[in-house]
């Protein structure tokens, strides 16, 4: 692999414009990580890819490489681009290894993080590294919210997160509360009055989107976000229908194929797929069939009712009438995206919402509440990683110069408490008195 890798950054033209870094959306400076990759520097490069995205084991493996960095690559326009995804995986994932420091100095004050996923992780790390002692609060019992969750291990193996939970979180004292659901016994107003300055928001989209049709709530019917958060627990037998082209959907599409499905089939409204063109290809490879120009009317026992489609003037996707047709299958999967669904807000006051849940935030992630920053698919809707860790990079920041604007915190003092004996020292001191009556 590392022959390979090599060959890959020798192709690099180290472009004095580099298109490449302008089409990341976090803008990593990729000519110089190459360039200390050729000088034999690899944990200068490593260093340099961590600090700019602490994500970057992640990103290497799930970006979505053909729109950005190598997409506009100046090699591509007339050959292969560089693939600088191998680069960076080869580099991160190597680096990785030597990351061994510990936390850094405390400043004495500390904030929450709600939700563990990618704009959540990295706000609690590069606030850690300001010296912010940090909590990251979840609903679930391990890190990486829809990068665990959402997106299957043979894209992105559970590994790479555990190992990214012990480097950046466990080394950097980042405290990790699993299974704590924000807006039910602990509300946002308890987060303040215990101590942390400042909140962030980041408990994903994980309300499924439905599709308000007939047959939606029948047995052999899921949603993505569902299905791929425990495909195990589903038995999808031989025939899937998948409605939806998006990149979720060929997740589930892949998935179904790896789970003993022989035919899977993904349906769309329109005549292209919506996933990237790396994803459906090899979707393809692996014997997923489209059916597109197809609108979905009803959910039955032993299929999907589907008409063809067609668009009107104004741009809307209605069926042709007379065209219905019966399409078996054994159970149907609906990826048609997630929305907000949070007690978080509505437990919450001061907090300001769009129509659609999402929450109201200004330019660097500040919420109609004072102390409370939100970003990442709370606020834009379904993103990519990456572009939750460019966000959250903003937003770290925001909420770094809010908190060094407050009074440093004062701790509660009770001079006439006495300090309590240790437990075992209790149990010692009774068991020797005990001994000495007897």
């Amino acid at each position: 692999m590392a022959l390979h890798v090599m060959d890959e950054a020798n192709r690099c033209l180290g472009c004095k414009v580099p298109r490449c870094q302008q089409g990341c959306p976090i803008h990593t400076n990729i000519p110089e990580v190459i360039r200390l990759l050729k000088a034999g520097k690899l944990n200068d490069a490593g260093w340099m890819l961590f600090e700019n995205n602490p994500l970057t084991t992640v990103c290497s493996l799930v970006c979505n490489h053909e729109k950005q960095c190598e997409g506009h690559c100046v090699r591509g326009i007339k050959e292969t681009p560089v693939h600088f995804s191998i680069i960076e995986n080869y580099i991160s994932t190597t680096y990785a290894n030597q990351m061994v420091a510990g936390p850094a100095p405390s400043n004495g004050r500390k904030a929450a993080v709600i939700g563990a996923g990618p704009s959540g992780i990295t706000i609690a790390v590069i606030l850690a590294r300001y010296g912010y002692k940090m909590t990251i609060f979840d609903s679930r019992d391990k890190i990486g919210g829809v990068m665990r969750y959402g997106i299957p291990d043979f894209r992105l193996p559970d590994s790479v997160l555990d190992d990214f939970a012990y480097r950046h979180l466990e080394l950097k004292g980042i405290e990790f509360r699993p299974n704590t659901y924000i807006g039910n016994a602990i509300t946002i107003d308890d987060l303040f009055r215990d101590g942390y300055q400042s909140v962030f928001v980041g408990a994903g989209l994980w309300k499924p989107r439905r599709l308000n049709i007939r047959g939606e709530s029948l047995g052999h019917v899921s949603y993505a976000i569902n299905y791929l958060a425990s495909p195990k627990a589903f038995h999808l037998g031989d025939t899937v229908m998948i409605i939806g082209t998006g990149n979720s959907a060929m997740d589930c599409a892949r998935t179904a194929v790896r789970g003993g499905a022989h035919h899977v089939i993904c349906v769309n409204r329109r005549d292209k797929i919506a996933a990237s063109q790396y994803e459906a290809s090899y979707a393809k490879l692996e014997g997923v069939e489209f059916l597109m120009n197809k609108c979905t009317l009803e959910i039955r026992e032993d299929g999907l009712i589907l008409a063809d489609s067609e668009v009107t003037a104004e741009g809307k996707v209605v069926p042709v009438n007379g065209t219905e047709k019966l399409y078996p299958c054994d159970s149907v999967i609906i990826a048609a995206s997630q929305e907000a669904e949070s007690n978080l807000v509505s437990t919450t006051k001061g907090i300001d919402t769009e129509r659609s849940g999402l929450l109201t935030v200004d330019e660097d992630g500040r919420t109609s509440r004072p102390g409370v920053f939100a970003a990442g698919d709370m606020v834009n809707g379904a993103r990519t990683v990456v572009e939750a860790v460019a966000n959250g990079k903003k937003v770290a920041e925001a909420m770094h110069l809010y908190m060094q604007s407050l009074p440093m915190p004062v701790t509660t003092e009770y001079p006439d408490v006495p300090k309590a004996e240790s437990v075992a020292a209790s149990a010692q001191a009774e068991q020797i008195l005990i001994v000495g009556n007897g």
